[in-house]
């Protein structure tokens, strides 16, 4: 009897790693692009492509040009492993890269699709990191699409042009273009893999008519401007934008003066044309680039990829006609960056906007308003947030609402993340929320991949509700669907009904449209 018990688990051991390790067993699988033959693997019903290339190495005379078609290839070109991530400076300690190392050659996406065969249609997210136009990288885990492929979406990561090789601008440069513009090499960059999409998602089993775009930070600001480009816009489905915008205070300069930029910048480090600076090695480059003593480079209005001002753009209704998905995180900014080390009461929150803010100090004192000194963290934070990126990315959303005919959905995710595993929480005893990019993996998904942080059921909670909204949207134009709090869209002109992204989500309706119809009002001539 004991024998044949033993053989028995022995049988059923067996069984099961061998099931187990068919489950798990990797399958190389060739698809063929436009360009050429790709071989990517699956697993566990899984397809994945890794740095794959969209268009030329933009090295050599390439570096500061728009990015150029991809040349064709003969054979397989293996895409099983990440391609180089885009030069950049340490500057996020939370990056964690899967990248194969850092160059000029970074024109890469990443792809993950539930397809079998190229004749399936599954709805398109095509995802933009962000890092403040300097760093980042689609091979972070936060960014996995291998959760909402299971949602049955190909989701494509791509990487772009950052800092100094993204963003230069020199009158040299402009006079090579065939376009008389330059800068904003990175946004090409985007919209050029947003076309390699459109031409061949199909072959990975995607929907070239149904493609959302998607970011966080510099990324939701890239998304408001492929919505803006007329590049881009006409590809796009749908749009979502997590925290940022075009349509904020940060002032683009015009492409005279990013070239006066460019012109110092040249002087300051002795190179006396174009040539020598293509003559750098991108090490040197870099390393160049992150002098205090010279000019930074970011989004310009260079009358190619933005014939106008985003603003205009919105204001006329020019911009893409899609559904959008748009929001922002409770705690963007911090007290701190406006007191200071002072401490946080009313008198000192009224001295430190008078002394900032002069000319707009009672204007904003009278909507930015503390009861007691209790209240001063919460108010302070909102409006340091609303300085830093929460101002925008509400005008991107009331903007869009106003101008088409699509419905836009507002959140609000107030759900703070929890402190590193294995180290006592970090906690502001005055004032604590979800910080700047704490949303990103709860809405992808991407919580189990994400080993850093002591994410506990609640997290998991919140993650499964808002993947559930972001997923019915990329799916069909509408968070709405079974199993989730009904979502109204934003009405133009009125109060937002948002919705509370958090263990207990529900509508409510925006508390604080005073503050940024006062902030709109002085946009134009309000710099912080």
């Amino acid at each position: 009897m004991r024998k044949t018990l033993f053989l028995t688990l022995i049988l059923w051991t067996t069984l099961f790693i061998a099931n187990a390790q068919s489950a798990c067993d990797t399958t190389f699988v060739r698809v063929k692009t436009a360009n050429g033959t790709i071989e990517g693997f699956e697993l566990m019903g899984i397809r994945f492509f890794r740095g794959v290339p969209y268009a030329q190495p933009p090295v050599g005379d390439l570096r500061w040009k728009e990015p150029q078609p991809l040349q064709s290839w003969s054979g397989v070109k293996k895409t099983i492993q990440f391609g180089p991530r885009a030069m950049q400076l340490p500057v996020f300690s939370d990056m964690r890269f899967r990248s194969n190392g850092m160059s000029e050659d970074c024109l890469y996406l990443n792809i993950w699709t539930p397809a079998k065969n190229e004749g399936e249609r599954y709805p398109v997210l095509v995802y933009f990191y962000g890092g403040g136009f300097i760093a980042g990288d689609g091979s972070e885990y936060r960014y996995d699409g291998e959760s909402m492929a299971r949602k049955g979406i190909v989701t494509v990561t791509v990487n772009y042009r950052l800092g100094i090789f993204g963003f230069f601008n020199h009158p040299e440069l402009t006079k090579e273009s065939a376009h008389k513009a330059s800068g904003n090499y990175g946004l090409l960059d985007q919209s050029a893999a947003l076309r390699w999409v459109k031409e061949n998602i199909e072959q990975f089993g995607g929907d070239p008519s149904r493609i959302t775009i998607a970011g966080e930070s510099a990324g939701s600001y890239s998304v408001s401007a492929q919505m803006a480009t007329p590049l881009s816009r006409d590809m796009l489905a749908g749009a979502i934008c997590e925290s940022g915008s075009l349509l904020g205070f940060r002032q683009m300069p015009t492409l005279n003066e990013a070239e006066s930029r460019g012109v110092e910048f040249a002087r300051k480090i002795g190179k006396k044309n174009l040539k020598e600076l293509r003559s750098l090695s991108s090490d040197e480059l870099l390393q160049i680039s992150g002098r205090r003593d010279l000019p930074s480079f970011g989004v310009v209005v260079d009358g190619y990829f933005l014939p106008e001002n985003p603003i205009a753009i919105f204001e006329k209704g020019e911009q893409a006609h899609v559904p959008l998905l748009v929001g922002w995180n409770s705690m963007e900014g911090h007290y701190s960056a406006v007191l200071g080390k002072a401490e946080p009461t009313i008198a000192n929150f009224e001295k430190a906007i008078r002394e900032k803010y002069p000319d707009f100090a009672d204007g904003l004192l009278r909507v930015y308003r503390p009861a007691s000194d209790k209240e001063v963290p919460i108010v302070a934070s909102e409006f340091a947030g609303d300085m830093f990126i929460s101002f925008g990315t509400w005008n991107l959303s009331d903007m869009h609402a106003s101008t088409v005919a699509k419905p836009v959905y507002r959140y609000y995710f107030t759900h703070p993340r929890p402190g590193y595993k294995g180290q006592p929480q970090n906690v502001d005893p005055l004032y604590r929320g979800a910080s700047h990019s704490a949303e990103i993996e709860y809405v992808l998904g991407n919580l189990p991949v994400n080993d850093v942080y002591d994410f506990q059921s609640e997290d998991y909670l919140v993650s499964s509700l808002a993947q559930t909204f972001f997923a019915n949207f990329i799916l069909t134009g509408n968070p709405n669907g079974a199993g989730v709090p009904d979502w109204n869209p934003v009405r133009a002109g009125k109060p937002a009904e948002v919705m509370i992204l958090d263990t207990k989500s529900c509508l409510q309706t925006e508390q604080h449209r005073d503050r940024y119809l006062y902030l709109r009002s002085i946009q134009n001539s309000f710099n912080p």
